[in-house]
Formats: structure tokens, sequence, C-alpha cells
């Protein structure tokens, strides 16, 4: 599955970056992360190894809000990359069936 991404300029890109560090120097986020739970597998994470997730990525539209991010663990991060939503749990259900075939 190849995702597409919108034509966003640099100006674009980089003012919700900065939202994103402004985000990640909250209270609001850091109580998030004291949880210290994945958004995505809901496995137990230290805190401070939660990353910033935007649920709709920059690159496809999304913006940094507090509806848009989640904290989740690095490998649910990378593997997730720039899928939308719908795009991420065809992938881990697809992932799901591999790990079913496997285990009989």
């Amino acid at each position: 599955m190849q995702p597409y991404a919108m034509d966003l300029d640099d100006a674009d890109i980089r003012r919700e970056r900065q939202k994103a560090r402004e985000l990640r120097a909250s209270q609001w986020w850091k109580r998030r992360c004291a949880k210290g739970v994945c958004y995505y597998c809901e496995q137990p994470t230290s805190p401070k190894e939660l990353t910033m997730d935007h649920i709709v990525p920059i690159s496809r539209g999304g913006r940094s809000t507090k509806g848009n991010v989640v904290p989740c663990c690095k490998e649910c991060n990378n593997n997730k990359k720039q899928l939308l939503p719908m795009e991420w749990e065809e992938y881990l259900n697809e992932a799901r069936k591999r790990s079913d075939i496997s285990a009989d």
C-alpha cells in the first residue's frame, strides 16, 4: 500500500512541527505519557520511552492538536510511519493474521 502525500508547503510543515514541540512540553502531554501505555498496542511502556504520534500524519493533512496526537511506543511509531488510521488498522489486521498462521 503506497500512502499519498498532500501538497503542503514547507512553512505549513514547520508550523505544525513547532506546535508538536510545544505540545510535548505541555503538562497535558506529560500527563498522557505518565499513564505509560502505548495508544496502539496498549502495552505498558516507560513514559520516557513513549513518542508522540500524529494519528493523521502532518504529511497527509493532519495537525498538531490534542485530538490528533497520541503517545505510542517506538515500535508502533516506526511501523505506522505515514499511514492513516484505516490503513494502520488494515496493517494490524494483516499482521495478526500472519501471526495466527505462524502459531498454527
